[in-house]
């Protein structure tokens, strides 16, 4: 079945068991930005507990079609991140397995938020041997037809479903397991059998 998404930046494990399962993802590049959202902000699992990382993006008030936003880079934070990332994953054992990939997007510093989110999905499906077909949606539509599940706007940082089935693997902190955190934390705890945890949950 074909899955419609929104864009998102570091995306959830729940977003990528849905990707897991489709035939073609279809991304919505015709919607307008929307605030407090995952399109600019994940969530990783540090010493500290669960912290979100957030993009600050330019005119993220007005109405602005997502892919002509632009990143804000006179804040510094993409060294933030990436030093908050490294600190929390750097002895998970998989972080020099994917690290420097990911490190040099950043150093890319992409000029749009879609842009950015784009070429890390792209990166995430390498690690994971995702050969799912990728298009771009080209007319904004409300509601899309059957077979096409859309899934824009389920996920979201203030309001996750209730039917999430995460199931535990090893982090590296915390006695309690954080559910639903961003692809980051799988891909760093558990490395190439990240694919399989994710087809079998």
């Amino acid at each position: 079945m074909p899955l419609l998404t929104e864009l998102h930046y570091h995306p959830s494990i729940a977003w990528f068991q849905k990707a897991v399962l489709a035939e073609e993802i279809l991304l919505e590049s015709q919607e307008h930005y929307q605030k407090q959202s995952y399109r600019n902000r994940c969530h990783i699992l540090t010493a500290q507990g669960v912290l979100g990382l957030t993009v600050p993006v330019k005119n993220g008030n007005k109405k602005i079609k997502i892919t002509e936003l632009e990143i804000e880079y006179e804040q510094r934070w993409v060294d933030v991140h990436w030093r908050t990332i490294k600190s929390a994953y750097g002895n998970a054992p998989f972080f020099e397995f994917y690290g420097d990939y990911i490190q040099a997007v950043y150093e890319r510093k992409p000029t749009y938020l879609f842009q950015l989110n784009l070429e890390l999905m792209k990166l995430y499906f390498k690690f994971l041997k995702l050969k799912t077909p990728i298009r771009l949606t080209e007319t904004y539509e409300v509601d899309y037809p059957a077979p096409v599940l859309d899934l824009r706007n389920v996920l979201h940082p203030k309001r996750e479903p209730d039917n999430l089935d995460i199931k535990e693997y090893a982090q590296v902190f915390g006695k309690q397991f954080a559910p639903n955190l961003s692809i980051l934390d799988l891909l760093f705890n558990l490395g190439p059998e990240a694919s399989l945890y994710l087809q079998n949950s």
